[in-house]
């Protein structure tokens, strides 16, 4: 049997209705939960180790669960539909492995890996980034495991956090400003609440089509594909003209320089090869303003933004929470 046959015969309506999320107290968990819970369509659990002390929200379920113990993570798992894995860069790389391996042997039709960020179907820029190329083994084992069937979900990165940290080259704090050649090529970015409403709109499509003759929108399309969610599609120009309306400041007040961006993701690689991690960063981000356009899945891939029915959001809005981020310094 196949794993879409396998999927539609998991739902009694053809539609999910329990979701299990590793990493709901995490920073995008929190907003995945949120909005799962706002649709009112799911019973939600949080998959969470048994000496976790993290706050869970009211009114979703807690299973804890030992990694250690295979037996213990497939009976956290058992009826479950859906699986979300959300993930810290500092969680052990096989505890991922370990919650893949026992939503197949509780037989979880859909798996949602730690996929958030880039697009990892563009082959050139993921080779590029090792910590995106590292992905790759995750979707490859759910196939090879035959079960579950794998839902990449690619938004780009977050933007309200990676303006706030500077990572678009863009200094609020110390307002200085780094043009990647002529600061003009654009890139898809998403909010924190976009990429949970996009989420949350993913998981309410029915499963499979009712019959032959339905070519409605269905989760089934996006077995082991991505799903592309953004907010904005914008320049480095472009975020620095809000910045510049919501800090009430002109260009004079800002220290302007252009750089090539090959040269600049080439000293991030450097640095990060001599154990410099704040090197890693560069290179993912700069990858993302190559001429290639990878970083602006709205022009390559086309976003579901819209078949979802996610909201327009307003640009000064979000780089008002970016400046205010930057000036409490919060990093998460």
């Amino acid at each position: 049997m196949s794993n879409a046959s396998q999927n539609s015969s998991s739902f009694n309506n053809n539609h999910v209705e329990r979701i299990a999320i590793v990493g709901v107290a995490g920073t995008i968990g929190s907003y995945m939960v949120d909005a799962l819970l706002k649709s009112g369509n799911f019973k939600i659990t949080a998959i969470t180790r048994s000496d976790s002390t993290s706050q869970v929200p009211a009114g979703v379920e807690v299973k804890r669960i030992d990694y250690d113990n295979h037996d213990s993570i497939v009976e956290a798992l058992q009826g479950q539909q859906v699986l979300i894995i959300t993930m810290g860069t500092r969680a052990p790389r096989d505890h991922q492995t370990k919650l893949i391996e026992a939503a197949a042997a509780a037989k979880v039709p859909f798996v949602i890996p730690n996929e958030f960020g880039g697009d990892n179907a563009d082959v050139a820029s993921r080779e590029d980034v090792i910590i995106n190329s590292a992905k790759t083994q995750y979707r490859d084992h759910i196939e090879k495991l035959g079960v579950s069937s794998w839902i990449g979900i690619c938004t780009g990165f977050w933007y309200e956090f990676s303006l706030g940290l500077g990572n678009y080259g863009i200094d609020i704090k110390n307002r200085s400003v780094t043009f990647y050649d002529d600061g003009n090529t654009r890139i898809t970015t998403s909010t924190f609440p976009q990429a949970g409403r996009g989420v949350a709109e993913l998981l309410s499509l029915k499963v499979s089509p009712d019959n032959e003759q339905d070519t409605s929108l269905c989760l089934d399309n996006y077995k082991n594909k991505f799903a592309y969610i953004g907010s904005f599609v914008v320049s480095q120009r472009e975020m620095l003209d809000s910045v510049l309306r919501v800090t009430n400041t002109t260009e004079q007040d800002w220290k302007i320089e252009s750089r090539p961006v090959q040269d600049v993701f080439n000293e991030g690689l450097q640095k990060f090869q001599n154990g410099d991690f704040t090197g890693l960063m560069t290179v993912l981000y700069t990858r993302a303003f190559f001429k290639d356009n990878a970083g602006n899945t709205s022009l390559t891939r086309g976003l579901d933004s819209d078949k979802f029915g996610l909201p327009k959001e307003d640009l000064d809005e979000y780089t008002k929470i970016a400046v205010e981020r930057c000036e409490k310094g919060i990093t998460y």
